[in-house]
This record gives structure tokens, C-alpha cells and sequence, in this order.
């Protein structure tokens, strides 16, 4: 079980730590995106080859390896919309009185053009791994890619908690799509079915050798999910969720920034 506890810390680790970086370089002066997005995006193609070098490798090093790269990669998916490079047409707040359908597509037309790059780059990690003995990268992205959905759905339709005042100024004409209210139809069915995969993978884990690699791979993916359930609960209860980083907020020349990372919490709030 030693075995299952180290996962457990390391997943719980490069979540916190990866999401604080990410938060921090956000909340640099725009004039220091540039340099960070050079950096991450050499970052994320080496990740690339990392997930192909380890492809075919079903040990515990294979296993750790291509969670960090499933994580790391969406990372820079989070920075390239955030920093503004990958967005969408529609920069502009939601017209008054637009509701329904119409303040739908508006709002999907803020980063319909970051949607198709994540299209993009789950199809890409798909053909790197596919038929492979270790898909664990692939699953992790997948896994923040359908949570990410969930939760913006969720912020779109209603939700108490926002955050918004973690957005840069630069994409903050988002939160006019979205309503603040004390709850959504959408959010126990998220968080009921995310728990239910969640217990099922941690079911299965167990039932498997701690140190082989399809437990440890399971155990890390269940953390990760669970993750990203305790993030919608974030939505909704009165929780400091903003102390888990407040070393970032609190250091240096800060401006407003974004949302936690790895579930991209992104399209905040619109009061009715």
C-alpha cells in the first residue's frame, strides 16, 4: 500500500505545484508572456517525445512519466488560452438581454479556436500511444479534458463560487456569460458520476499487485479525478480554496489571475 500512498502524494504534488506555476506566470505583466510561451510550448513538445518514448514501457517509471506529461501538456493548453495566444473570434462581453441559445454560442465563441486545439492535441496524443502498452498520458489528458468541460458547463449554467477576480484583465469580458446562482440541475449529476468512475478505478486498483504498473496507473488517474471533483465542490461551498495558493498570490508584483489550472475553471461569472 506504501506503493499506493506515493502516488496518491506525487499525483496530489504535481497537481498544487503545476497549477501554482501556472497561476503565477499568468499573473506576470503581459510583456513576460512571450518568454513563457516559448518556454512551455518547448516544454510541452518534449513532453511529446516523452509519452512516445515511454509508450511501450508498463513499469512504474512508464507510469509516472506519462501522468506528468498528461498533465503537463494540458498545462500548456491552460497557458496558451489564458496568455491569450489560442482563444476565439468573439472578444467582446455578452450584449444585455442575451440569453438561451444565443448567449451560448457567444460565449463558446470566446475560445471556440482553444477547443479545436485541444481537438487537435487529444487526437495527436491518441496516435502517439495507440495499440501501446502505456496510454496512461492520453487517459490523464482525457480525464481533465472531460472534467474541464464539466465545469465550464457548470460555471456557464450557475454556480455560487467563481473566482473571477483570479482572471487576467485581458480575457475577464468571459465572465459576462456566466451566471451566479445557488445551484445548476448539471452539478450533482457531475459530480455523482465523476465519484462513481472515481470509487470504480480505486475499486479496481485494489484488487491488482500495489507495485505493478495498471495499479499504480489506476490509482493515479482515480487521484487526479478526484481532484478535480473536490474542484467542483469548489463551486459551490464555502471553501478557501485560494489558500491552497496563496503563495503565488502573495509574491511579488501580482496582477489578477486565473482560476485553478489542471480543470481549467475558466469562464467565470455573470450575475442575473
Amino acid at each position: 500500500m506504501s506503493t499506493y500512498t506515493l502516488a496518491i502524494g506525487y499525483a496530489l504534488f504535481l497537481w498544487w505545484f503545476s497549477t501554482g506555476v501556472i497561476l503565477y506566470l499568468n499573473g506576470l505583466p503581459q510583456r513576460t508572456y512571450r518568454f513563457s510561451l516559448i518556454a512551455a510550448t518547448a516544454l510541452m513538445l518534449a513532453l511529446l517525445g516523452v509519452m512516445t518514448l515511454v509508450r511501450d514501457q508498463d513499469n512504474l517509471w512508464g507510469a509516472y512519466l506519462g501522468f506528468t506529461a498528461g498533465v503537463l501538456v494540458w498545462g500548456w493548453l491552460e497557458m496558451v488560452y489564458f496568455m491569450g495566444l489560442v482563444t476565439g473570434p468573439h472578444k467582446q462581453a455578452c450584449p444585455p438581454n442575451c440569453a438561451g441559445w444565443q448567449r451560448f454560442r457567444l460565449a463558446l465563441g470566446t475560445s471556440i479556436y482553444h477547443e479545436l486545439l485541444l481537438l487537435l492535441i487529444a487526437a495527436l496524443l491518441i496516435a502517439l500511444t495507440w495499440d501501446a502498452a502505456n496510454q496512461l498520458g492520453t487517459w490523464t489528458f482525457v480525464i481533465l479534458w472531460l472534467m474541464r468541460w464539466s465545469a465550464k458547463l457548470n460555471l456557464f449554467l450557475g454556480v455560487p463560487n467563481l473566482n473571477e477576480d483570479w482572471l487576467p484583465e485581458h480575457v475577464r469580458f468571459i465572465t459576462s456569460y456566466l451566471r451566479k446562482r445557488p445551484m445548476n440541475l448539471l452539478f450533482p449529476v457531475s459530480v455523482s458520476v465523476a465519484t462513481v468512475v472515481m470509487s470504480l478505478l480505486v475499486e479496481a486498483a485494489l484488487e491488482l499487485p500495489p507495485t505493478s504498473f495498471a495499479g499504480v496507473s489506476l490509482i493515479l488517474a482515480a487521484t487526479l479525478l478526484a481532484l478535480a471533483v473536490l474542484e467542483h465542490w469548489f463551486l459551490v461551498l464555502p471553501l478557501a480554496d485560494a489558500a491552497l495558493w496563496r503563495w503565488v498570490t502573495t509574491s511579488g508584483d501580482r496582477t489578477s489571475i486565473s482560476a485553478p489550472v489542471v480543470l481549467e475553471v475558466v469562464d467565470q461569472e455573470t450575475v442575473d
